[in-house]
């Protein structure tokens, strides 16, 4: 059953504070249980003061970065140092700063012939490394059902309640099959092609971390909360309802 956890802070720094012990504990957990920590990162400018605590001494000496594997929940069709990048962001204020095996960076590569081919292999990479990684019993079932078992996926939320790259109206909410969708031109910002993770995928992991911040998307996950049918119909994020836990870490100001 779905458990569901929504923590409030007063700031950004606290909120990041919390987050990082949350994800620590979570990494030596998963590898103490099967060897392995699978970790989604996310984009934009929230998550950046995040990175930067588990990049530092007191975190980083506790992480067991040579067990962990990361992987992008979305990204733009742009190079990989391009400052719209989620890649570039996280590897700038987190991956370059820590012993990080190159081979346990999955990023979402942008070098191929075009985005619907991105999508495609990077389906196929998540595919391949799943089926090649030591399995737990939950890990079996995961397999039979056709979907992953991330270990943490850390998202993000819009002024519209989108997620990811999974924004309100679009037809990839529907996904029942796919891990990796296309989103097209003309949606969010800047208006690039973009891949992106699918509900499913989301829906399938152990735990799920939202850090959000500002009044207004405060309001927002208060509409979840309490309004779960309503908000599920006007936002995105509102369909994240993972097999293990959820986590709101809501930052009072913006």
């Amino acid at each position: 059953m779905q458990k569901t956890e929504v923590q409030y802070f007063p700031d950004l720094e606290q909120g990041s504070i919390a987050a990082a012990d949350q994800i620590l504990h979570l990494a030596r957990t998963a590898i103490l249980e099967k060897g392995f920590f699978t970790f989604v990162l996310a984009g934009g400018q929230t998550p950046k003061l995040l990175y930067k605590y588990l990049s530092q001494p007191t975190i980083a000496s506790q992480m067991p970065w040579q067990q962990c594997h990361f992987f992008w929940g979305d990204e733009r069709w742009v190079s990989s140092s391009h400052p719209d990048s989620n890649f570039n962001m996280a590897y700038e204020t987190l991956l370059a700063k820590v012993q990080i095996p190159p081979q346990n960076i999955h990023q979402i590569s942008t070098g191929h012939v075009d985005a619907a081919n991105g999508a495609e292999m990077y389906e196929k990479h998540l595919r391949d490394f799943f089926h090649s990684m030591p399995q737990t019993d939950a890990d079996r079932v995961s397999e039979y059902i056709s979907f992953p078992d991330f270990d943490m996926i850390l998202l993000g939320m819009g002024a519209d309640g989108h997620t990811a790259s999974l924004f309100p109206g679009s037809p990839i909410l529907e996904e029942k099959n796919n891990w990796v969708s296309l989103v097209g031109e003309g949606t969010g910002s800047p208006p690039v092609q973009r891949i992106t993770l699918t509900l499913p995928v989301l829906n399938h992991a152990r735990n799920v971390i939202f850090l959000v911040t500002g009044p207004d998307k405060k309001k927002i996950v208060q509409t979840i909360q309490h309004e779960p049918e309503k908000a599920q119909k006007m936002y995105p994020a509102a369909r994240v309802k993972p097999t293990g836990k959820l986590t709101w870490i809501v930052v009072e100001k913006q």
